[in-house]
């Protein structure tokens, strides 16, 4: 026994262990007069009466509440009850494009009995799949020099640079040209990355005119022109007010306003980017006009607008003055954003309470351009939660000529919700400009998920308008689908809302 004391191996155990247990002692120590000055701190300070009264315990409360968000999506949340988007849709989303079997089985965990449920009337004789018709493109813009040739129904939202980050951009920019859609810079300007895959981009214009801005803010016709000389760029779209803010302007913090999207937007590096509420020279629908009639006729492109739907009058307003200007004069498309759209920063009195969802503002506006005889001048585009067939098909069957998805979008680059958007600390890279969590987003692997998200809803949507019994999506129509009521029962959408007469004036135009 005491040669084995004695041997090198023993005294290192002995030595290590003496150490070790010196360290546990000093650690003991520190971790003791860690939670005695946190006490003392606690005690003394009267700004959280929870900490005042339980010292030190009562940090744990913030610790909790902080993390509870993600322990609930993994352990607690059941597959339909989240918000946002449930784990059903988020599944939905990852197995499609990862271009994973999507089947379910042993029956639907969705509630069909609540009001305001959508059902999808399948047809006793069904189309079969090789009567189906796959012409998909729609015409925007008939009186432009550049009409667009629009190739999909499904089509990535206005996401700028600055609130997604470099590698994201990059990825959702060759995931549509894959997917043969196109791609809505946001209010931020268009970058390189949007430009570099080939994709075609849709321009938005904010109220900040940021990368068509002159050094006023103003709009610049000589670089509207310089963006409209790029081929990839196919539409320009007037942000008028969206989803998530109605009436307030776009926020990207400080913290994101490197030299590179200082420069992209024209504005000063490492300052809060927060655009108006509205276009300064735009105070009516006459004056909306004004600049998108402007916009068309200075880049030759088609041009339309972006709005969030609270009231209607001034949709009227708008379709009496384009027919006493001519038709022609008319916005190419109409993005009608959902009162509960989603963005990287906005004021939760506005994001929970402001604005019609899409379900209400959709068939009510497809409903006015019908009646003043500007259904087929005016494309209507819909935006907001719309990430699965069913949202995608409905939009269609109600009123919709193509839907523009922005968190799908972001739920298909590896998005985990984990509601950081703003905070520029992203875990997965998507809206973040920290070098070491973007490095986690490979643009080239994330922009095969894009596409295959993009082909698995298209091929979807075609599913359901085949069980309905048409040849492709867009002629799926209202009567397509039933509504759930209060009483239980379903109506047709068109007994909801019965399609009006054009108005005798307007029927011949």
């Amino acid at each position: 026994m005491e040669l084995m004391m004695e041997s090198p191996f023993a005294r290192f155990v002995i030595a290590a262990l003496d150490v070790l247990s010196t360290l546990f002692v000093v650690a003991l120590g520190l971790v003791f007069l860690i939670i005695v000055v946190l006490f003392f701190i606690d005690i003394t300070q009267s700004a959280d009466a929870v900490r005042r009264n339980y010292p030190v315990l009562g940090r744990f409360r913030s610790l909790f509440s902080e993390l509870g968000e993600f322990f609930r999506q993994y352990f607690f949340a059941m597959d339909r009850e989240e918000m946002p988007f449930n784990r059903a849709e988020r599944d939905w989303v990852g197995r499609a494009s990862k271009n994973k079997n999507n089947t379910i089985a042993f029956g639907s965990t969705k509630n069909l009995s609540p009001a305001g449920t959508s059902i999808f009337v399948n047809s006793p004789f069904p189309a079969l799949d090789e009567e189906a018709d796959m012409v998909q493109s729609l015409l925007i813009g008939p009186y432009a020099n550049e009409p667009y040739d629009a190739p999909s129904f499904f089509n990535i939202s206005g996401m700028s640079y600055g609130a997604l980050s470099r590698p994201a951009v990059r990825a959702l920019s060759r995931g549509a040209k894959m997917a043969n859609c196109w791609m809505n810079t946001g209010e931020g300007g268009v970058s390189p990355y949007h430009l570099e895959s080939g994709a075609d981009i849709v321009f938005q214009i904010g109220t900040a005119k940021y990368g068509v801005r002159n050094k006023e803010g103003g709009l610049s016709d000589e670089k509207l022109r310089e963006v409209a000389a790029k081929p990839q760029i196919k539409m320009f779209e007037l942000k008028m007010s969206q989803g998530a803010k109605p009436g307030k302007g776009g926020i990207l913090p400080a913290i994101k306003v490197n030299r590179e999207i200082s420069e992209i937007r024209g504005i000063e590096e490492g300052t809060a980017s927060i655009s108006p509420n509205r276009h300064p020279e735009i105070t009516s629908s006459k004056d909306m006009l004004d600049m998108i009639n402007h916009i068309q006729k200075v880049t030759g492109k088609p041009v339309g607008f972006k709005a969030v739907i609270g009231e209607f009058s001034w949709i009227e307003d708008m379709c009496r003055e384009i027919h006493a200007r001519g038709i022609e004069h008319a916005p190419d498309f109409f993005t009608i954003d959902s009162g509960d759209g989603g963005t990287g920063a906005a004021p939760m009195a506005l994001m929970d309470n402001v604005g019609l969802t899409v379900r209400e503002a959709l068939p009510q506006t497809a409903d006015i351009l019908h009646k003043y005889g500007l259904r087929d001048r005016i494309r209507i585009v819909v935006s907001g939660k719309l990430i699965t067939p069913s949202e995608v098909a409905w939009a269609l069957a109600t009123g919709a000529d193509f839907v523009t998805s922005a968190r799908g979008f972001m739920f298909s680059l590896g998005c985990i919700q984990a509601l950081k958007c703003n905070k520029n600390t992203c875990p997965t890279g998507i809206t973040t400009h920290n070098k070491r969590l973007q490095h986690g987003l490979d643009p080239t692997d994330k922009a095969a998920k894009v596409a295959n998200y993009h082909k698995n809803m298209v091929h979807e949507v075609e599913v359901i308008s085949h069980s309905c019994g048409v040849a492709r999506p867009r002629l799926m129509q209202r009567s397509h689908v039933r509504i759930v009521q209060t009483t239980g029962r379903s109506i047709t959408m068109d007994e909801l809302y019965p399609t009006p007469h054009p108005l005798a004036e307007y029927e011949a135009k």
